[in-house]
């Protein structure tokens, strides 16, 4: 008769505390205990899944009641040890909270706990994912737990600690159990794996390892999972990448580099490629999220070893993979993890999850057109410093604007505060005040514009304030990436893209609606005729709008200094007439005010001079 087949996580599973991997502190911790006949009535033990906490719990049930007990090696022959070892222990409950987590189940506990244990020295009592039970359950366990019969014990085990009652933690002595470490999983794999004779490579080990988040009982199911496949060749990373359903480095590396040399088209057909084979844009989107995570590790760690623990590079791609890191920044990198989780947000929510995955890799592979913070302080310091120097912003002179100090501000402070302090019934006079007067000097008036009249707008303008009236992001996004206004007219829109790819895109009826909708919003064309074309289309006779006062590229350097100090000193001879214009207001206004208020008959009588 042919034996059942029993899985490797179940097969290996540790029978004494010498097979415990990654967790020495609470093996040591537990040995002394047993050693010094200090055993506690109650114990919690903590930690993710898969880390050991159940296996010690039998564990420990083994050395306290084997027949040879307690102790640090239990014997395994006994029938204690054995109805453990086969998961029929009578004097051992295990008990799952997570389908026993009422009131009466734990009142069944309390009934049975008189009862003395049948072959060993305990009656223990281990309660997997207690952190379910009712509270109800809990408080009808706090006396039990709190003084149990001589001869019971209870040990809990939990993922979720901070769900236990703060009443029952305090009863129990708590082991923190930790995720075992990459390396600790990859010596149990390899010894598993020559054990059950499975041929594979120690980069797929490692590839299994890295991706059980510190669970040794993920990579032994992973192992079990894929050791199927070792039958006619050796098992490799790409074995185990298909298995996961996740996207090979390789494939990762090619989409990243078309996302730093900028090429979409490329990039797009990379992806199609990937989803064909059945992969969801959701992963696809993660996968990319976690490379680039691996990318800035590579770019601010020199320790190889510590590079190899933390990501899934090895020394086999680690040079081409940070060859490739250089050519970013960390801001970059930063920049473009928070498109991807951005991006991965609303694929979850939308239905139509491949075309958000498209606006998505199109976002990324132009990330350097879009806004960073990096770029915006240098811009500013850039104006800080021009402004300061007063060097010409923008083919116009940096005026110091007027201080406190300034006696054109000061003398119209004296005269305002002289007519708010009079009674009198004449009407006040207006003054410009400090801001307002520099405003007027530093600032050019706009001719107010039709949106009407499209042809006498800046094109880049007008489109901007278009898409920004587009509703649907999707669509917004789309626009703002790939599309060149040619035209924007009540006769037509005409709007270029680079290829046809992009033009059949935007043939797309929401697309095509939403840019119908912003510009009958923004410019009050009522059913505007859209027509889409490609960059190669654009007519022959298109021109587009020159920016105010352009600068010729055949004016020598000199002649255009020359320009440049002409409109200086213009605009300084302006500022000098505009504020003696301003000084003969202010004389005027002095003049009235002497003349007919109370200071003004005082001034007259005192010479001019006032007497407190």
């Amino acid at each position: 008769m042919e034996t059942k087949y029993i899985p490797l996580y179940r097969k290996y599973r540790p029978q004494t505390f010498n097979d415990l991997i990654g967790q020495e502190n609470i093996v040591h911790a537990l040995g002394n205990a047993i050693k010094l006949n200090r055993i506690a009535h109650a114990y919690l033990l903590c930690g993710p899944r898969g880390t050991g906490k159940t296996s010690s719990a039998r564990i420990l049930a083994k050395s306290l009641n084997c027949i040879e007990g307690p102790t640090l090696t239990p014997c395994g022959k006994c029938p204690a040890c054995l109805d453990i070892m086969n998961s029929i222990p009578v004097d051992v409950i295990e008990i799952d909270a997570a389908s026993n987590r009422s009131v009466e189940d734990t009142q069944a506990i309390i009934e049975k706990i008189q009862y003395v244990p049948v072959n060993g020295k305990y009656k223990i009592y281990i309660i997997d994912e207690v952190h379910m039970l009712s509270s109800t359950a809990f408080n009808s366990l706090l006396k039990t737990l709190e003084e149990p019969p001589q001869n019971v014990i209870f040990i809990l085990a939990t993922t979720e600690p901070h769900k236990v009652l703060d009443t029952i933690i305090s009863r129990c002595q708590r082991f923190d159990y930790r995720r075992i470490t990459t390396d600790d999983i990859v010596k149990r794999l390899e010894y598993i794996s020559a054990q059950e004779n499975i041929n594979i490579t120690k980069d797929a080990l490692y590839n299994i390892a890295k991706n059980s988040q510190g669970g040794m009982r993920d990579a032994l199911s992973f192992l079990d999972q894929i050791s199927v496949l070792g039958a006619n060749k050796e098992i490799t990373t790409e074995d185990v990448n298909e298995l996961l359903g996740k996207i090979s480095y390789e494939k990762l590396y090619q989409i990243a580099d078309c996302i730093i040399n900028a090429e979409t088209s490329k990039s797009i057909e990379l992806i199609d490629e990937v989803y064909a084979k059945g992969n969801e844009p959701v992963q696809l989107v993660n996968n990319l999220i976690q490379y680039f995570r691996d990318l800035m590790i590579i770019k601010n760690c020199s320790d190889k070893e510590l590079i190899y623990s933390l990501t899934l590079i090895n020394e086999i791609n680690y040079e081409k993979n940070k060859a490739l890191a250089d050519k970013f920044t960390v801001s970059e990198i930063i920049q473009i993890i928070d498109k991807l989780s951005y991006y991965t947000v609303q694929i979850k929510d939308t239905t139509n999850k491949y075309l958000w995955l498209e606006l998505c890799i199109i976002d990324i592979t132009n990330y350097k057109n879009l806004p960073s913070m990096e770029n915006l302080m240098k811009r500013i310091e850039t104006l800080e410093a021009q402004i300061a120097s007063g060097v010409p912003v923008n083919n116009k002179p940096a005026l110091a604007l007027q201080t406190d100090a300034s006696p054109v501000v000061k003398r119209e402070t004296v005269i305002k505060n002289e007519i708010q302090n009079n009674n009198s019934e004449q009407e006040a006079i207006n003054l410009p005040q400090k801001n307002d007067l520099n405003r007027e000097i530093l600032t050019e008036k706009q001719p107010e514009q039709n949106p009407s009249s499209v042809n006498n707008r800046d094109l880049h303008n007008i489109w901007v304030s278009v898409l920004q009236s587009i509703t649907n992001n999707a669509a917004k996004a789309f626009y703002q990436q790939k599309a060149q206004p040619v035209e924007l007219s009540e006769n037509r829109i005409l709007i270029a893209f680079p290829n046809e790819m992009f033009v059949k895109m935007a043939e797309n009826k929401t697309k095509k609606q939403a840019l119908a909708d912003a510009v009958t919003s923004y410019l009050g064309f009522k059913n505007p005729n859209i027509q889409i074309i490609t960059t190669a289309d654009i007519p022959s006779d298109f021109v587009p709008v020159q920016t105010s006062n352009p600068v010729s590229l055949n004016t020598s350097v000199s002649e255009q200094k020359e320009n440049m100090q002409d409109i200086q000193k213009k605009e300084e001879e302006e500022y000098q007439t505009y504020v003696e214009d301003k000084n003969n207001e202010e004389k005027t206004v002095e003049k009235h005010i002497d003349t007919s208020s109370q200071a003004g008959m005082v001034k007259d009588l005192f010479d001019g001079k006032f007497i407190e």
